[in-house]
């Protein structure tokens, strides 16, 4: 939702509107029942696997990153260059593992009203748990086949209702706590080399350490998150670590194709030559909004996507620019007709029709900084003419941030960072909430409509190379968009584990 996501988008972790949120006892009982989990796994699996990992997430990856290997001509090479051990040869098989625990907590704040999506007042916590086995094995030549099973289980602050660029991406809008085992991802990825010089693919999540051509066309199929493809920016995707908020690692008005769990179905094709890449894919949507159950007749309903990435430096210094195009077709409802048919209590639900569309765009970039500081900027719009389907009720985002690595204080393995994103709606979308309307995640009987702000700060302690504790504090202006509710200050305090 994991995600984010995915990315973990993933991700994608958002728990149902007819659910009440879990007492505090129960909570804190089941904190330390997935904790325990957490660590009973890494204590039966980390030292077996032998893991050195270079980074402490484990962020599957569908759209592999190469990265340079030199290839001078061995009558050419110095004697540093010929002492230089050679790339290890490719990988056949691989297996990662990541859990997460996160509690996240509220105090009460101002409401001048509140409705049966908003945000509860009263001061609250909830606690979630997130756990993924990442496996991989090489085919043929170029084919790569992997399998995701996920554990997660929780909810969100007030069952993941009245936030728009809700708090935490660990979190999905299933309505049952009880941790749950599916298949998140199952896929098959084929690469074909195109020339380039060679290059080495690191090792990780769904992600086979080895060398291919610089230039390639990767085409995959299978279960998948929409996400694992387009609009992905490395320094903010992956909620288990980084940023948790929606709006910030998303583009939060990107309605991307989605289950309840934050997976899909589809088709996916990068080409990527030299300094560019071009990506375009075709995903499955939910037969009803927040739905479970995919629509498999793409003549019905279907989500297509397109994006264009652009790599160059900066007085030396890397960084990376995207534009997505996007088309959504389902069986949405229109919220000019909600208002028409039922002025006072509209109900866009009861408006749906095939052939609906959403199209917009969305705008990414990252650069880095130097010294491990990294900068981020987001921007997305949609149409906002009909019912937000698959993601979050965001119409308009705009997102910016910076994480720093901790080696600017000695701990090379720490980080930090801190991000803004302000969300809005389009006039249907605010008429049709001012009226007492619903969408699946907010709504508050009524309505004085102001801009959404979200701001993030978080720090990630290093334990070791493979476990992490973290917090995090988010001050939220009109939440749901409501000038007459908030601000609201969510706390959250993070154990990550990943190998």
């Amino acid at each position: 939702m994991t995600s984010r996501h995915p990315s973990l988008a993933p991700t994608r972790r958002r728990n149902g509107p007819t659910h009440r949120p879990r007492r505090p006892a129960r909570a804190a009982h089941r904190l330390r029942l997935h904790a325990s989990v957490v660590m009973l796994a890494l204590a039966c699996s980390g030292s077996a696997l032998g893991a050195d990992p270079a980074r402490l997430d484990a962020r599957p990856v569908l759209s592999p990153e190469p990265v340079a290997v030199a290839a001078a001509p061995a009558d050419v090479q110095s004697d540093a260059e010929r002492a230089t051990p050679s790339p290890p040869e490719d990988e056949r098989f691989s297996l990662h593992y990541q859990a997460t625990v996160a509690t996240q907590w509220h105090p009460s704040f101002h409401a001048g009203y509140s409705g049966k999506n908003s945000l509860q007042p009263g001061d609250e916590a909830a606690t979630s748990v997130v756990m993924d086995l990442f496996g991989g094995a090489r085919l043929w030549r170029g084919a790569e086949v992997y399998l995701q099973p996920e554990l997660a289980g929780g909810r969100g602050l007030s069952s993941t209702l009245g936030v728009a660029a809700f708090p935490s991406g660990e979190v999905y809008r299933v309505g049952d706590p009880t941790p749950t085992l599916v298949v998140g991802r199952a896929f098959l990825r084929q690469t074909i080399g195109l020339g380039g010089g060679p290059t080495r693919v690191e090792p990780g999540p769904n992600q086979l350490a080895g060398t291919r051509d610089r230039d390639a066309l990767t085409v995959t199929f299978g279960k998948v998150a929409t996400t694992d493809f387009v609009d992905r920016v490395p320094l903010t995707g992956d909620p288990h670590a980084q940023l948790m908020s929606w709006g910030l690692w998303a583009s939060a008005a990107y309605d991307y194709p989605a289950d309840t769990r934050g997976y899909t179905y589809g088709a996916a094709a990068d080409l990527s030559i030299a300094w560019w890449s071009v990506r375009a894919g075709l995903f499955l949507e939910p037969k009803t909004a927040n739905g479970m159950e995919l629509e498999w007749d793409v003549a019905k309903a279907r989500g297509l996507a397109g994006e264009f990435e652009g790599r160059y430096t900066v007085a030396g210094l890397p960084g990376a620019a995207r534009a997505l195009l996007f088309l959504d077709t389902a069986h949405m409802g229109s919220y000019e007709e909600a208002l028409a048919e039922s002025p006072a209590s509209p109900d866009v639900t009861a408006t749906r029709a095939n052939g609906r569309t959403k199209y917009g765009f969305a705008a990414s970039a990252n650069q880095d900084l130097g010294s491990g500081l990294g900068a981020f900027l987001r921007v997305s719009y949609n149409d906002g003419r009909n019912e937000t389907w698959a993601f979050t009720e965001i119409d308009r985002s705009i997102a910016a941030g910076l994480v720093q690595a901790g080696s600017r204080w000695g701990r090379p393995d720490d980080e930090a960072g801190l991000g803004v994103v302000v969300s809005g709606l389009s006039d249907p979308h605010r008429r049709y909430l001012a009226a007492g309307g619903y969408g699946f995640l907010i709504g508050d009987g009524a309505l004085s409509y102001a801009p959404e702000i979200l701001a993030e700060v978080y720090y990630r302690l290093a334990l070791t190379r493979e476990v992490s504790v973290g917090a995090n504090y988010q001050p939220i202006f009109h939440p749901a968009y409501n000038a007459d509710r908030g601000p609201a200050h969510v706390f959250t305090g993070r154990v990550h584990v990943a190998f």
